[in-house]
């Protein structure tokens, strides 16, 4: 058993001070008063920093050189979750853009031989596409959009584990989000067009939210509500939202957190090069190039991101400036709970698994731990 002290301890309903988490194997053994610590206890000092429940990224695209679509394995899930663990990531869904039939298969056999050899931190799929709208294609290639085929629906349904399929509702074929939903998916639109009145529809299906809100759907506007106003006005959809400074103006962050609270969740649709120096890569074709903190086609259309975790959680706090509590909760304690996973993850609580990131006064990563396994940075 260790002992993590000195710290402030964010355990998502409360900053605790001069106490100390208990880690004992691969969970959290209790949370105790500094003068009760046990004496056969390992103290690990963090000189005063930050320790909050790990993060949970429910969209990433690629990390460490990788893009998931390019080599759907199970070595490259891993190195993909080992350049986000870096930032505080403790669980992720290894995200597939729309691409070739193939790949989809691929990813779904990768995923669950992944999880069968105990990756670290992966906790299921995430299937951006390939039912979405041509007209807010993004970065996902027009040719290969389409429909899930049957074989596709069947593997996604039966493997064990959390799983997200982003479509576009106007672009579904009926009773899709349905079967979905009774088969434990979670569906949200993106890159789509729907209209308010659409959004409602599909919500009666069984969907569930909104991927990247404000990017790759219809806007808000007095008249026209769109995906982004029936979002924000119904209490019940959950919204993820890429904090980098780029994607979304800060007080379209702050207005939708003001809407949303507990329903907002971060994300980063990270792309290969973070935890790298690459400077440019290419997805199906496409010459993608890193410059002002974000990644860009050559038409320069946003196409993804460089952003982690721990700087999604900072500019949430600066300049967006909710409360650090609130940006560490919407980095771990809503996510787990849109996942279903909120009995196990998200939180600092006994009998939870002690996936913890230790941040120190800037917010910086020190340490992450998943279900007790310490990984230290400098």
């Amino acid at each position: 058993m260790f002992a993590l002290t000195n710290c402030r301890i964010h355990t998502s309903t409360d900053c605790l001070l001069e106490h100390a988490v208990l880690i004992d194997g691969k969970q959290i053994a209790g949370i105790v008063n500094d003068r009760e610590i046990p004496t056969n206890a390992q103290r690990h000092d963090l000189a005063g920093g930050h320790l909050a429940p790990g993060f949970i990224d429910i969209q990433v695209n690629g990390g460490g050189g990788v893009m998931f679509n390019d080599v759907p394995d199970v070595d490259a899930i891993a190195r993909i979750g080992t350049a986000h663990r870096r930032f505080g990531t403790v669980g992720f869904l290894p995200t597939l853009i729309t691409g070739s039939r193939d790949t989809v298969g691929a990813a779904l056999r990768a995923v669950e031989e992944g999880l069968a050899a105990g990756v670290p931190g992966l906790l299921g799929l995430h299937l951006e596409g390939p039912t979405i709208n041509p007209a807010r294609s993004g970065m996902h290639p027009k040719t290969k959009i389409g429909t899930l085929a049957d074989p596709e629906i069947t593997q996604l349904t039966e493997l064990s584990a959390a799983r997200i399929v982003t479509l576009a509702p106007e672009c579904t074929p009926p009773g899709l989000i349905a079967g979905l939903n009774a088969a434990g998916v979670k569906v949200l639109a993106g890159h789509t067009e729907a209209t308010a009145e659409e959004i409602a529809s599909a919500k009666v299906e069984g969907l569930d939210g909104v991927t990247h809100l404000f990017n790759a759907m219809s806007s808000f506007s007095g008249r026209a509500p769109g995906t982004v106003g029936a979002a924000l006005a119904d209490d019940d959809l959950w919204c993820s939202i890429i904090a980098d400074g780029v994607h979304v103006h800060e007080v379209s962050i702050r207005a939708a957190w003001y809407a949303k609270r507990e329903k907002l969740f971060l994300v980063t649709d990270a792309m290969a090069p973070v935890g790298t120096e690459m400077t440019e890569f290419e997805q199906d074709g496409q010459r993608i190039s890193v410059r002002d903190d974000s990644c860009f086609l050559a038409d320069g259309r946003l196409a993804g991101t460089i952003l982690d975790m721990a700087r999604a959680v900072r500019h949430c706090v600066d300049p967006v400036a909710l409360p650090l509590d609130e940006a560490l909760r919407m980095a771990s304690t809503y996510p787990a709970a849109f996942l279903g996973l909120s009995a196990r993850l998200g939180r600092i609580k006994t009998g939870y698994d002690a996936s913890l990131v230790w941040l120190d006064k800037d917010l910086e990563v020190k340490a992450v731990w998943i279900e007790g396994d310490q990984q230290l940075y400098d």
